[in-house]
């Protein structure tokens, strides 16, 4: 049965011109990156779905926020008004405004892991994992095995495997796990959500071992909604408080305001009930930031992110944003074109290996999809496989990642029916010649997040 597509919440009331350039221009400019899409100019792209983050189109509410923004250095009232408003939301002591996620971890992270320490997830993505690393901590993942089919369907295909949580403390010792995160929803595992009772099972191993537990919270509206959906007794609870209640289990969060809160620019830090750490993040923040109550943002922009964590609640809001997703789903299933199923959050995350079979992880198949896709249609997405998991730090070698998937991220309110249907298609046509598409191979890279950066070049050049 075929997905009925949800009609946006929402009127249009400004547009901005885009266009698509001929294919030719188009292998001419993704060659001239060095076959890396994050070197592409925005105007270049016609279908921007590289991420969600700082790509969502703000609201008229949010847009004249921007007038009233208090630019004072201290104690400007845009600040209050974002402290007070995630505090009533996330139900923590103290709220830490910086200007993204990963100043966020820069600013954590430190405090809880140094060399020799590990950091045990559900998954890491890419910053968070790099941020880890930079300490000279390990990052480990530990995602529920259901996730690890990508043809079967499972509810919350992203939670902690609980047992394998419990087995690793045991096995390393609990005084060397700095720290436990729970990613929602769980972006490498294809934007899946994790239940509140899988975040109970890991709070009750955390206290047992009296290890910290952090959210990374970027999509925690999503989250929130999947719960509602799709775990018993939830059904009538608001997204509000099942927020409110999935954050009761957990010591700290970090979070991107640039995802579930709707704008350009922004993160938060929250500590729930720890004075020791609390001072600390706020000497990290004058240090790396700026003063605690700008914490790297205009007051405008903290004025906007207030504003943005009511809005992304709204459940007519989140049932058009999930089911932009859902319908695009559909559109591949009839094209008989694999992802993660049930379809994530965020975006979809298509399956590379049933793709492409004969394009093995070193050659980066999802990477290769994603340089397709801007080839056939103008569209860009990324890779959320091996070319992002990077090399192993202690050893230099390619890690294989658990998942090769490209990740076509959809920004909020951003995109029309339409769109999704020209992203369909340009699939469904670079399936038809799937078999003669060959991978690629790094030649050169930086040390750390070598996907922003590196340059590539296809096999058979």
């Amino acid at each position: 049965m075929a997905t009925k597509y949800i009609p946006e919440p929402f009127r249009i009331k400004m547009v901005e011109t885009i266009k698509m350039l001929s294919k030719e221009e188009r292998v001419q400019k993704i060659k001239a990156a060095n076959y890396n899409l994050f070197n592409l100019k925005s105007d270049d792209v016609y279908i921007d779905l590289l991420t969600d983050s700082g790509t969502n189109a703000m609201s008229a509410h949010q847009w004249a926020g921007l007038m009233v923004g208090d630019e004072a250095y201290a104690g400007g009232k845009s600040y209050f008004r974002v402290i007070e408003t995630a505090q009533d939301l996330f139900g923590y002591t103290y709220i830490q405004p910086v200007h993204q996620g990963r100043a966020a971890e820069k600013v954590l992270f430190p405090l809880l892991l140094d060399k020799g320490k590990i950091a045990l997830s559900n998954m890491f993505f890419d910053t968070t994992r790099a941020h880890v690393e930079l300490t000279g901590a390990k990052a480990l993942d530990l995602v529920t095995p259901e996730a690890l089919t990508p043809s079967v369907p499972y509810p919350f295909k992203g939670n902690m495997n609980t047992e394998r949580l419990e087995k690793t403390i045991l096995e390393l010792g609990k005084e060397k796990i700095g720290v436990v995160v729970m990613t929602i929803t769980n972006n490498s595992a294809g934007g899946q959500p994790v239940s509140i009772a899988n975040m109970a099972e890991t709070a009750a191993i955390c206290q047992k071992f009296k290890i910290p537990l952090c959210i990374d919270g970027a999509r925690f509206s999503e989250n929130a909604y999947f719960i509602k959906k799709r775990e018993p007794g939830y059904q009538q609870a608001s997204i509000k408080d099942i927020t409110k209640k999935f954050y009761s289990f957990a010591d700290m969060f970090i979070m991107s305001a640039k995802k579930d809160a709707i704008v350009n620019i922004g993160g938060l830090i929250g500590i729930k009930n720890n004075e020791t750490l609390i001072q600390q993040v706020k000497s990290n923040t004058i240090n790396y930031e700026g003063f605690i109550t700008y914490g790297g943002l205009a007051g405008r922009d903290l004025e906007a992110m207030a504003i943005g964590l009511t809005e992304v609640v709204d459940e007519d809001y989140l049932t058009y944003r999930i089911g932009q997703i859902a319908y695009l789903a559909n559109k591949l299933d009839e094209a008989g074109i694999a992802y993660q199923t049930p379809p994530g959050g965020h975006g979809l995350f298509i399956d590379t290996s049933s793709l492409f079979p004969h394009i093995p992880y070193n050659q980066f198949p999802a990477h290769t999809l994603a340089v397709e896709l801007y080839i056939e249609a103008g569209i860009r997405g990324c890779d959320i496989g091996s070319f992002m998991l990077g090399n192993d730090p202690e050893t230099g070698k390619q890690r294989k990642a658990e998942f090769e998937f490209m990740r076509l991220a959809i920004p909020r309110r951003v995109y029309t029916q339409a769109h999704l249907d020209v992203v369909a298609e340009a699939l469904a046509d670079i399936k038809k010649r799937a078999s003669s598409i060959k991978g690629f191979q790094i030649t050169w890279e930086p040390a750390v997040l070598r996907h922003f950066q590196a340059k590539l070049k296809r096999i058979d050049e």
